[in-house]
């Protein structure tokens, strides 16, 4: 009883150490903030909107995920763990997704009102996610079939009709989410132009089926397999579950990095923002080599 009172009493104080208020945020606010990603899929939404509540990790994370975006499967779930990388496990889960990574670090206000809104307010976020779901789907933009399965129950959930193939769609909110104009071709709103590839080597970071998933009734969101607690309150002193991924103490040195760093490419960006098939990859090694 004593160590529960003390728990109380720390975390209590971390939040007073924090000092500032609950953010407080409109219906039309939360359905502005989330249109860039209401459409994702389940398990990609859930994983931003966690990674969203530790900002300060994500310029770092975006940085390295560029790097190293020529690594897959293994190489890169190894990659990972080789580097004993610093941030929140929640930010790791998003490394394989450099494009969203890139999108987060490059309007960081709104990662941040994102992340501030989650943690205040968890369940006026989800109802709005539903909100600008019910308009798409109105509209005919949001739609079953192919690489994502949309279902229509209460609640309508998107989800990846491969659980080891994570599509990154690609859409415009301020045509989605808004009566199509005459002629216009609704079907190709939202392309789905690449998936990531999410086998076992992600699991450590909940990648598995199943593992990362929102309970829309409860407004309840689970990350690697366990519920998802962090709120404004908690959020100085809370850690989530993370068993297999190791949590590196302050001030701990890193080692450096064995294998090659890379940036991506203007076209491969852009071909990532824009939802079309990746450019194949050519590094300035490969064009020094065509030269000769």
């Amino acid at each position: 009883m004593r160590r529960y009172v003390l728990a109380a009493l720390m975390t209590s104080a971390a939040a007073t150490a924090f000092g500032q208020a609950p953010p407080t945020f409109g219906p039309r606010q939360l359905d502005q903030m989330v249109a860039r990603i209401a459409l994702y899929p389940d398990p990609l939404l859930a994983q931003i909107l966690a990674a969203a509540t530790y900002s300060n990790d994500i310029p770092a994370a975006a940085q390295w995920a560029d790097q190293h975006h020529y690594l897959a499967g293994q190489a890169l779930a190894g990659a990972i763990q080789a580097d004993q990388l610093p941030w929140d496990p929640a930010v790791q889960a998003l490394l394989p997704f450099p494009s969203v990574l890139e999108m987060m670090n490059a309007d960081m206000a709104w990662t941040e009102q994102l992340g501030d809104a989650f943690l205040a307010q968890r369940e006026e976020v989800m109802d709005a996610v539903q909100r600008q779901r019910a308009i798409a789907r109105r509209y005919g933009y949001l739609r079953n079939g192919g690489e994502l399965v949309v279902g229509g129950g209460p609640y309508i959930t998107i989800m990846p009709a491969n659980p080891a193939l994570i599509v990154v769609p690609y859409y415009d909110p301020a045509i989605v989410f808004f009566p199509p104009r005459p002629g216009f071709v609704v079907a190709g709103a939202v392309r789905l132009g690449f998936a990531v590839g999410i086998g076992g080597f992600f699991a450590p970071w909940g990648w598995v089926a199943g593992g990362i998933r929102f309970d829309w009734g409860a407004h309840a969101i689970f990350l690697n397999n366990a519920p998802w607690g962090r709120t404004w309150v908690n959020r100085a002193a809370y850690v989530h579950a993370y068993p297999a991924v190791r949590r590196l103490p302050p001030g701990y040195v890193r080692p450096a990095e064995a294998h090659a760093i890379r940036l991506r490419s203007e076209e491969e960006r852009v071909a990532a923002r824009q939802g079309r098939p990746l450019p194949r990859e050519v590094h300035r090694e490969e064009r020094r080599e065509e030269r000769r």
